[in-house]
């Protein structure tokens, strides 16, 4: 099986700093390592505002059972409201090569 890349672009809600989301994600850090079949994750912001959250998961099954989970998570709801709702694209690749 190949290892599936979810990738999540998207802009802070408005008054949310960049220190603050930077905390609110790393409170997640614990349940999304525990998921089964995570491997890494990065957190990057673009000189345009907008964010990046890159997680790796080692199937398309394993990347789709944690995206439903995270929904329901006690860590998500924080995490999501301090994203604007209607700058979010999310979307789900198949890596194929990485060094």
């Amino acid at each position: 099986m190949k290892q599936t890349a979810e990738i999540v672009t998207f802009a802070l809600a408005p008054g949310v700093t960049e220190a603050e989301f930077v905390t609110l994600s790393q409170e997640t850090e614990r349940f999304v390592r525990g998921l089964p079949g995570f491997q890494h994750r990065r957190l990057s912001l673009g000189a345009d505002g907008r964010w990046t959250d890159y997680v790796v998961w080692s199937d398309a099954a394993a990347a789709t059972a944690a995206a439903k989970a995270f929904e329901s998570a006690d860590c998500a709801a924080a995490l999501m409201g301090a994203i604007a709702p209607e700058s979010v694209s999310m979307r789900h690749e198949t890596v194929l090569w990485q060094m």
